[in-house]
């Protein structure tokens, strides 16, 4: 007797591989993301010390080149969905 109420058992497995792809996909994104954010917040705290700047100076830069990115990234991503 089917009340209609789906189970785990009664679900297609490929739901499960195409959720868990969806979720993969996402997650190597994200880290992608965040490795470009972090490699050019240290090309631009590197280039900061090279011109110059102190220390505080040379990681505010850097900060705001990370938080730039990010922001970008974000951007692009709500562009496209």
């Amino acid at each position: 007797m089917n009340t209609g109420s789906a189970t785990l058992s009664n679900v297609n497995p490929a739901v499960f591989r195409e959720l868990a792809v969806t979720v993969a996909v996402v997650l190597i994104a994200t880290v992608l993301v965040f490795t470009v954010a972090l490699l050019a917040a240290t090309t631009a705290a590197t280039l900061a010390r090279l011109d110059g700047a102190t220390y505080p100076a040379a990681i505010k830069q850097a900060g705001v080149t990370f938080a730039a990115v990010i922001t970008l990234a974000t951007a692009v991503t709500g562009a496209l969905f």
